[in-house]
């Protein structure tokens, strides 16, 4: 543990890339194979279900420091992260522990907490922290609440470990994929297979059975802004890109090899099981073919929302109705493998053209291409996106080679897309963020009138009636919540919105205050759908703040019947 806790504040420390790249090989150059499998997880986002719940370690933690539950929550409030706050509070150590590897740390203390009595939780976790230093602590109630997060990306990870290992960090990616699957445990063996000398060049054509289902890293898009008009000279003509839809549904890649199908999506889950009519269109694949694609719902010759998608992965059961009432397809639009062979290097109009035939006599869909004659002809299309079900176009380089991640190296796919839906909700409530913004009122909720208001007058009665903290009356006039966003705004922005929070408090419900209305935002969504679970009922997709509307009166908001209407079309 001590010595992953010195890559932390290593990595905490700098935010130059060279320096963190450093930091990562020193410890790879000196872990135990067991231990840096388990840094490895961590560091690639890989994160352990909670194994003691939050009022366990609340309580101990004021127990232990000796401060009554008041004080510790104005500590968490003050300090925004829950394991800082338990890590600042808690008494100097004594005597620290025998130096434990973070394998057996997890392994032999960590998961063994899980299920055991909360009296013994909490008798295990005391000892535990009294060996630790205060950073040691911070790490460690991360790791039991399973909220550990750390400056670094994945590409650096990636990086740190082929300078170490003397590889192309192409192949380190590839060996990674799925690495954080929580169904797989981290050990010394798969660390030690990220590590492998490089096989021959054929590498790709003999697999051996355990990973036979490895799929590749995805190639990932950059979001272009801006007007059509300014595109041909910042992109040349459209004939140097190809031009898809872009679905909104799964991404993932489908592996066919060894007589199997794996499904993965791009969150490197392994969701095979979440598929089964995909598994049934992919098995006449040949062996050694691997398709990237968007798993979507298509229903009357059409994309569906995402919100029927979403509803089918949290099925736990996928009976026949469920099936059919969310049919899923593939939408194919790269060939990644063909016969055992890699292609990411080929040009993508050679990609295209085998993957046509591949899917000649397949029932798989593939992603269709979209031809105008400019780019304004394209931004004419482009409206038609919500009509058709897609979130607007993907534009791909003809002649790139597919990349891995977010990279420019290979070539450049953008997604163009439409622009987002929005409304102009009242701030009623605010939470503390977290991080740098842990003092800052950063985490918003937003309501609209149930109703428009018949005027200025009849609004104020209703805002005088929540300063005077009066319940409202059913069937009359009142601000209904629908959604939460916390990202949009500038520094300075949040600042000023803070302090109109703090002066028009009208309660406090543990982190979260209740704000007297006063400000309008102009929010925007990426999608909208009825919710029964909302008191709303709707539910907005990636909602976040454009703009505060210092325009616009609070009565001019917007209505529930705003909503509707976009959720209508």
């Amino acid at each position: 543990m001590h010595a992953f806790a010195t890559l932390f504040t290593a990595l905490d420390a700098s935010t130059a890339t060279s320096d963190k790249v450093a930091a990562l090989r020193r410890y790879f150059a000196q872990a135990r194979p067991e231990d840096a499998a388990w840094a490895v997880y961590f560091l690639a986002g890989g994160k352990l279900r909670q194994v003691v719940p939050t009022g366990v370690l609340r309580a101990l933690a004021c127990a232990e420091a000796g401060v009554p539950e008041w004080l510790f929550e104005e500590s968490y409030q003050a300090v925004g992260d829950l394991a800082e706050t338990i890590a600042h509070v808690l008494p100097p150590a004594g005597q620290l522990g025998e130096p434990l590897g973070l394998a057996e740390w997890i392994e032999h203390r960590l998961l063994p907490l899980r299920g055991l009595p909360p009296e013994e939780q909490a008798r295990r976790v005391a000892s535990y922290w009294r060996e630790l230093d205060t950073t040691g602590r911070f790490l460690l109630t991360k790791l039991i609440g399973g909220g550990f997060r750390v400056g670094v990306s994945k590409l650096l990870v990636q990086r740190a470990l082929a300078e170490h290992a003397e590889l192309d960090a192409k192949r380190v990616a590839q060996r990674m994929m799925g690495y954080t699957d929580g169904r797989s445990t981290p050990s010394a063996a798969r660390y030690l297979a990220l590590l492998a000398p490089a096989a021959p060049a054929q590498e790709g054509e003999q697999r051996a059975p355990d990973d036979a289902g490895q799929p590749y890293p995805f190639f990932l898009a950059h979001q272009l802004e801006g007007d059509a008009a300014d595109f041909e000279a910042r992109l040349g003509p459209p004939e140097r890109w190809l031009v898809e839809w872009k679905f909104d549904g799964i991404r993932a890649q489908i592996v066919k090899r060894a007589g199997r199908v794996w499904i993965w999506s791009r969150g490197e889950d392994l969701i095979t099981e979440r598929f089964p009519e995909i598994v049934a269109l992919a098995q006449p694949l040949p062996d050694g073919t691997v398709l990237d694609g968007e798993l979507v719902v298509w229903q009357d010759e059409r994309p569906a929302p995402f919100a029927l998608l979403q509803q089918r992965i949290g099925r736990l059961k996928l009976t026949k109705k469920v099936l059919g009432d969310a049919p899923v397809n593939f939408i194919a639009y790269d060939l990644l493998e063909w016969q055992g062979v890699d292609w990411r290097a080929q040009p993508h109009t050679a990609r295209r053209q085998q993957l046509e035939q591949v899917l000649a006599d397949s029932r798989m869909q593939l992603s269709p291409m979209v031809q105008a004659a400019d780019w304004p002809a394209l931004a004419e299309l482009r409206i038609e996106s919500r009509e058709r079900g897609v979130e607007g176009f993907m534009l791909k380089q003809r002649d790139a080679a597919y990349g891995t991640g977010r990279t420019k190296s290979s070539g450049t796919w953008w997604k163009w897309k439409i622009e987002p839906m929005t409304a102009d909700g009242v701030l009623v409530y605010a939470q503390r963020g977290h991080g740098r913004r842990a003092s800052v009122y950063t985490d918003y909720t937003f309501a609209v009138w149930n109703r428009q208001p018949a005027d200025a007058a009849e609004a104020q009665a209703v805002l005088d009636a929540i300063a005077r903290r009066e319940p409202a009356q059913p069937g009359a006039l009142q601000l209904v919540p629908f959604a939460k966003a916390y990202s949009g705004l500038t520094d300075a922005e949040f600042a000023e919105v803070d302090r109109v929070i703090r002066a028009n408090t009208l309660e406090k419900f543990g982190p979260v205050r209740s704000v007297k209305p006063t400000l309008v935002f102009e929010l925007g969504f990426e999608g909208i759908q009825r919710s029964p679970r909302h008191k709303s009922g709707i539910a907005t997709r990636f909602p976040r703040m454009l703009r505060i509307r210092h325009d616009k009166p609070l009565w001019e908001a917007d209505t529930l019947q705003t909503l509707e209407a976009l959720i209508h079309g």
